[in-house]
């Protein structure tokens, strides 16, 4: 199967693993996912992270995330994981203009020159690029 968005993919699959209450969820990696994905887990958004390698049978490698759940409520650590640029219409900021999500409580994952980096982070750096997402 092959995806035409896969960062939307990866949101989706997270999205969809904590509405069933899974523990684990496994996902097709890319440099841009590994990334996303050590930026959750460095936001606390996520337990634990391990990368597999490609096999003869997985050519693309795969990240295995355990998901991160309230001890008293059960409810998902995650509450809104949102797309914000799209192939179809792509988003961009410069460094002074990237949003703050909910006062600076959320977080905004950028693609920048400089990498893959939550927006406090451009921010510090005085680089702007593509809005991938937003945690919060």
């Amino acid at each position: 199967m092959h995806v035409t968005d896969p960062i939307a993919d990866y949101l989706t699959r997270i999205r969809n693993a904590q509405m069933a209450g899974h523990r684990i969820v496994e996902i097709p990696a890319s440099n841009i996912k590994k990334s996303m994905t050590e930026i959750l887990y460095d936001q606390g958004y996520i337990l634990k992270y391990t990368f597999e390698e490609k096999t003869p049978e997985n050519k693309q490698g795969l990240i295995k995330i355990a998901l991160k759940y309230d001890m008293l409520t059960k409810k998902p650590i995650i509450r809104e994981l949102v797309r914000v640029s799209r192939p179809g219409l792509r988003k961009f900021s410069g460094a002074g203009d990237i949003p703050r999500i909910i006062n600076g409580l959320g977080i905004m994952i950028v693609s920048t020159s400089k990498g893959v980096m939550t927006d406090k982070k451009a921010r510090d750096l005085n680089v702007g690029g593509e809005l991938l997402c937003y945690i919060s």
